[in-house]
């Protein structure tokens, strides 16, 4: 089997090749961590946790490292102590964690390296001050950054490549950037890889210039991943991921600096697209911004999110629609179903893994998995499901929870009526009824009692409000 993937740096699917198939290498880009994690950050995870996937299907898993780091040092987690009161270390190990439960709750691995240590392939940025801080005084050793008013700029005329990923000219750059000016940059697209810290303001002994310290500050955002990768990974490695959103300036600018400290860096890099809301780009302006775990706590299982995520191709703009969260949800249920009491097979089906082989197409791979079900095969659709992270051990507990939602219902609405005989106003047990059948509950109210069905359009998230 031949892995092909999408090479943003060539424009053109290749035939991926590891620099060595003993140790297959994995950078992905992670969160900054000053708040929960939104839906559209969940992609990349959901898309490279399945990229990781096929890496150890097709290398084995003590053969595959998978870096992802977190950002814990940076102005919008300053910003947030600030205005909470809370320190900076509360703030990011409680947000560090919101994190990684909700990214669990989607179905995503953990990252790991060859000796399966999930804590060193997930990185913080302030485990590695001194790393960026000896970046940082090569870069300006070989001519390639420059010191000015207690900031160290990497200096962008003197990487000729320089926009190179995204595929735009220094000027599209300015234009199309929020690009800081500042007196101390000889070239507005210069970039900050050290500033100064105030004594509210985290700080570290900065780089030596001239044989005497910069003095007390802190890394700029771009040298984090470029230290950590290379520290964690060595000079050359094979997949660095993200977001679109990252291409520029991030990633051109990991590239430069990387490239000029002497580091061939990553081979292939792979960018997702971005996520809508029912059409729309998501914004709290319009109503339609949601965390992972707002979904979660008003009832959307996490592996429907995982579903609704893999329906797109990662390289397509992804549309959350509610009616998509119905849809796999029902699909879901009925596989589960058809599942239930079928092994899963020892060899995964073929076809689904070429899919995923073929630059990662999750749509063609679902596609593989509803023709499993149609025909039968009920070992292959378990074994090929759960390969995507679907249909895990997990799946029974939300299956199940609309029976648990309706007893508990069956129990409200008892009461309710009981009460309504006393008073004979039954309008709040007209008013549940009413909502229990918008939400797809089939109601049935006799002498002897009440019984509550779930429809085929039941919405467990409406059940839980009524709840």
């Amino acid at each position: 089997m031949t892995i092909k993937l999408y090479n943003t740096k060539t424009r053109r699917k290749e035939d991926f090749e590891p620099i060595n198939k003993d140790d297959v290498r994995m950078y992905v880009c992670g969160p900054t961590v000053y708040d929960r994690a939104h839906l559209g950050n969940a992609r990349p995870v959901i898309v490279f946790d399945v990229l990781y996937r096929l890496l150890r299907h097709t290398y084995g898993p003590e053969h595959v490292t998978y870096v992802r780091n977190f950002t814990d040092v940076d102005d919008k987690i300053n910003a947030r102590a600030a205005e909470s009161g809370r320190s900076i270390g509360e703030i990011t190990a409680e947000t560090t964690q919101w994190f990684l439960d909700d990214m669990a709750a989607v179905g995503a691995l953990e990252p790991s390296i060859k000796d399966r240590d999930h804590q060193r392939a997930m990185p913080r940025a302030t485990q590695y001050i001194a790393q960026m801080v000896t970046m940082i005084e090569d870069l300006i050793a070989k001519g390639h950054a420059y010191a000015a008013e207690g900031h160290v700029l990497f200096a962008v005329e003197s990487y000729s490549k320089y926009g190179a990923l995204s595929g735009r000219s220094i000027d599209d750059m300015i234009a199309g950037a929020r690009v800081e000016v500042a007196p101390y940059k000889r070239n507005p697209m210069d970039f900050v890889l050290w500033k100064p810290s105030d004594d509210a303001t985290p700080g570290w002994a900065g780089p030596v210039v001239g044989g005497k310290s910069i003095g007390r500050g802190r890394p700029g955002w771009h040298i984090e991943c470029s230290a950590m990768a290379h520290d964690l990974l060595g000079a050359t490695f094979d997949i660095h991921g993200g977001g679109n959103d990252l291409m520029f300036p991030h990633h051109e600018n990991e590239i430069a600096q990387s490239t000029c400290a002497g580091h061939d860096f990553a081979n292939v890099w792979m960018h997702n697209e971005m996520l809508q809301v029912e059409g729309k780009k998501m914004s709290k302006s319009l109503g339609n911004f949601f965390t992972v775990r707002d979904l979660l706590d008003q009832g959307v299982p996490g592996e429907v999110i995982r579903f609704v995520m893999l329906s797109t191709h990662y390289r397509k703009p992804m549309d959350w629609t509610g009616k998509k969260s119905l849809e796999a949800n029902r699909t879901l249920r009925k596989w589960f179903d058809l599942t239930e009491d079928a092994d899963s097979a020892e060899v995964l089906p073929k076809a689904l893994v070429d899919a995923i082989a073929d630059d990662l197409n999750s749509p063609n791979a679902i596609s593989v998995l509803h023709e499993l079900a149609k025909r039968g095969a009920y070992t292959d659709l378990k074994a090929g499901a759960q390969f995507l992270g679907l249909l895990s051990p997990k799946t029974s507990d939300w299956v199940r929870r609309p029976g648990q939602l309706l007893d508990a219902l069956t129990q409200k609405l008892s009461e309710l009526r009981k009460e309504a005989v006393q008073t004979k106003d039954f309008s709040k047990v007209d008013d549940l009824k009413v909502q229990l059948q918008a939400a797809g509950v089939e109601v049935q109210i006799s002498r002897e009692g009440i019984v509550l069905g779930a429809g085929p359009e039941v919405d467990d998230a409406k059940l839980e409000a009524l709840k």
